[in-house]
């Protein structure tokens, strides 16, 4: 039960009330003239006041606290009147305002959601950060405003996430830790990186379970090989993750044990691309010809792999003609470079059975497209599935046309591995 109101309660309210009131109703003068008297009286109080300088300063303080109790009412009021005025002239409802805020870009959603209340509640609803699109909001964008944008929304809609692509986000650190309250993303594309981020696969591991499309590009050829031991948390990701069917890492320098892995343990991945990696020759091929029996793979994508050996392709062919890798349907070996051929020549014209293959896996579509060093512009060869990315990367890619026309068609035969390895950041 509420206590009783004391008369002299009472008595205090109504006479702030009546002060408040004649201040309101406060005949109309210019601002410089009720600023000159409120200065005034401001003066008078603290002259009549204690000495106590102490004393002073909670006068002061307590003005300070009154006009800022006025300005925020007065705010209040104002968003109540123009949430009054906007339900009445909005002529969408609810339901269909969430559905197009869903629509626009991040930046617009947060300055619709700052012009009223009604706004506001429609910007703040979880449907409408189902996706988040910072690429249109700043130049400035980076891992902290990515942060603290996840980090302010809420744990209602960090948890409704599906869909976040950063790119050209050089540096993350300890930022990737953010992604640990994304429990529902599906889709992360992350483009640009320069720094180790094995750390993110032990993230998305045990917090990210509901992974279904994983994008990473970076920047820089990574100065470390990952090996089944440093690159483990990548290997638990894949064989762990229940619904992952697609996995794209771009200039990963993989070893070819790591990458006979990602290809074989995994029970839903339909669809891998290490495109780009300097370190893979291909020995992984022969496993993943051999051994994927009921493996779900249907498209893997190894374009521009310095190392792929032509004898590694070759191989993979005849086994695919007598019937192995049931699964696959689309292959892209094609390299801007050619492929490394048994005598450590680049390869430009290999002899593939493409026709016999046509023939016997109709099934199977192979490309295999080595442009020579002298094209002016290089054909694009992707799957459908891949232009949007391969689009981005190529953006960021460093243009090897100049370097490689200086280049003469026949190397010589005892050109030194070190030659190759000089050759991975032109390749990109």
């Amino acid at each position: 039960m509420d206590s009783p109101t004391s008369p002299t309660q009472n008595s205090s309210s109504v006479h702030a009330d009546s002060i408040i009131s004649s201040l309101l109703s406060f005949p109309d003068s210019s601002p410089l003239s009720i600023a000159s008297s409120f200065r005034r009286e401001l003066e008078q109080a603290l002259a009549s006041a204690s000495d106590d300088a102490s004393v002073q300063e909670r006068l002061v303080d307590r003005t300070l606290q009154l006009v800022s109790l006025l300005l925020e009412s007065t705010k209040r009021s104002f968003r109540k009147r123009a949430t009054a005025h906007n339900s009445s002239a909005w002529f969408l409802p609810p339901e269909l305002t969430v559905k197009v805020f869903s629509m626009v870009d991040t930046k617009s959603l947060m300055r619709a959601a700052a012009c009223c209340t009604m706004f506001n509640t429609c910007a703040m609803d979880r449907f409408a950060y189902a996706h988040v699109d910072l690429t249109t909001a700043t130049s400035q964008v980076d891992s902290k405003v990515v942060c603290n944008l996840i980090h302010r929304a809420g744990k209602e809609l960090r948890n409704r996430l599906k869909s976040l692509g950063l790119y050209n986000i050089r540096s993350m650190n300890s930022s990737f830790e953010v992604l640990s309250v994304c429990s529902n993303l599906t889709d992360l594309r992350i483009v640009g990186l320069n720094n180790p981020f094995m750390h993110l696969f032990k993230i998305l591991t045990e917090k990210c379970r509901l992974i279904e499309y994983l994008f990473i590009e970076t920047y820089q050829l990574p100065s470390t090989i990952i090996d089944t031991v440093k690159g483990s948390h990548l290997i638990k990701f894949v064989t762990n993750s229940p619904n992952l069917t697609s996995l794209r890492l771009i200039r990963f320098r993989l070893t070819d044990e790591v990458a006979r892995i990602l290809a074989q343990s995994s029970r839903t991945l339909e669809y891998l691309n290490l495109s780009r990696s300097p370190t893979i020759n291909g020995r992984f091929l022969r496993d993943v010809r051999n051994r994927c029996k009921e493996s779900p793979l249907k498209t893997l994508i190894v374009r521009n792999c310095l190392k792929l050996q032509e004898k590694e392709v070759l191989e993979l062919c005849n086994s695919l003609i007598k019937g192995n890798f049931k699964s696959i349907r689309h292959i892209d070996v094609s390299n801007k470079r050619g492929l490394v051929s048994d005598d450590g020549k680049r390869s430009y014209k290999p002899k593939f059975p493409l026709q016999k293959l046509k023939e016997e896996r109709s099934d199977v579509t192979l490309v295999a497209e080595f442009p020579s060093l002298w094209s002016v512009k290089d054909c694009p060869v992707c799957h459908e599935e891949d232009d949007e990315e391969l689009r981005e990367i190529e953006m960021m890619e460093d243009d090897a046309s100049s370097s490689d026309a200086s280049s003469s068609d026949d190397e010589s035969s005892d050109a030194s591995s070190s030659d190759d390895e000089s050759s991975e950041d032109d390749l990109g």
